[in-house]
């Protein structure tokens, strides 16, 4: 009897896992914002890397954490990132045949995280919901009047996602009647096992920095052999909730000891290590791209100034003019199979 409870386990697994079998890979990059419009130049470069989607990524801003209004779509913000800039940018990577994800941002005064943003009464609670359901419902109108075929419902917002589900899976019903395109939400790599709502979303979005080794410039072999961990947890979670794993950022930069804290975007970091970058987006690669309930990502950041972006002096997050930027054209050259 219990031999018979394993299989008929392990077949309902296997059965799971087939469900999920994502056949062409979303081959993304996470698209910087500008202070003027794009044009037909600014997007070649993505064909030329094979890419099929891009991210562009609204902002809205709180002055400080205690903060419960969302300051959006002002023209003090760059082009990019308001409401006339995302269409532009959308119409211009529709017309070159990538697809896009609208996928707005947070961004909170004086340096706090996002994932920490936390209200103390119900007051406070109620008019930061208010503030929020106008900003994302303000995107996903204009996601689906741009036809994106990816809408965003919020990044790395953890404690409010956690503190508050109700709300957010409320919203997400409120995104579905005003836009028709996929939905996911993108939640950091530590706490995206915690949410609650995935199953109301079409992909479990993940902001992959997971932390690999404290290496100098760790090898690929070595890289892969800590991805093991990883994959676990995003393999159960897509097995519980029904739904592929998304990266809706992933990347590392160019300097040592980069697969330490690959979130680390500080100017305190100023070595430079081209070798590093290769190696940790080769091990991902190697490790988590091919696997069937993964259904691909968008590299953080691409710039679409692309012959002044990167370069061999840079060790920022971008693989522009970089060793590391064949290794992705490669990677996506071969769309979903291995």
């Amino acid at each position: 009897m219990r031999l018979y409870f394993f299989m008929l386990v392990s077949v309902m697994l296997c059965s799971c896992a087939a469900d999920l079998a994502v056949r062409e890979k979303i081959r993304g990059v996470s698209y910087v914002a500008l202070r003027d419009s794009i044009g037909p130049e600014e997007v070649a470069p993505l064909l030329d890397i094979h890419a099929s989607h891009a991210s562009v990524m609204p902002y809205g801003f709180l002055r400080d954490e205690n903060s419960n209004a969302i300051i959006f779509n002002t023209p003090r913000q760059w082009f990019g990132e308001r409401d006339a800039g995302v269409r532009q940018y959308v119409e211009q990577l529709h017309q070159q045949g990538i697809r896009v994800m609208v996928k707005p941002h947070l961004w909170i005064g004086r340096g706090y995280f996002t994932g920490d943003l936390v209200m103390e009464k119900e007051v406070d609670w109620e008019a930061l919901e208010n503030a929020y359901r106008e900003f994302i419902l303000f995107y996903a109108v204009l996601a689906e009047e741009e036809q994106a075929e990816m809408f965003c419902v919020g990044t790395e917002l953890h404690s409010f996602a956690r503190q508050r589900p109700d709300f957010f899976r409320k919203l997400i019903r409120e995104v579905r009647k005003v836009y028709h395109g996929k939905l996911t939400y993108a939640e950091n790599w530590d706490q995206f096992d915690k949410i609650e709502f995935w199953d109301d979303l079409d992909l479990i979005g993940v902001d992959a920095y997971f932390p690999l080794s404290e290496s100098k410039t760790p090898a690929v072999e070595e890289l892969r052999e800590q991805w093991d961990r990883h994959k676990e947890v995003l393999e159960d979670c897509a097995l519980k909730f029904g739904k592929p794993i998304l990266f809706a950022e992933y990347g590392y930069r160019s300097t040592d000891f980069n697969a330490k804290a690959p979130w680390d975007s500080s100017r305190e970091l100023t070595s430079v290590n081209l070798q590093a970058q290769v190696n940790a987006i080769k091990a991902m690669a190697e490790e988590v791209w091919f696997e069937d309930w993964f259904a691909g990502g968008f590299l953080w950041k691409w710039f679409p100034f692309h012959k002044r972006a990167g370069g061999a002096e840079d060790n920022r997050f971008t693989i522009q003019n970089k060793p590391a930027q064949q290794v992705v054209r490669d990677l996506y050259k071969k769309r979903g199979e291995p």
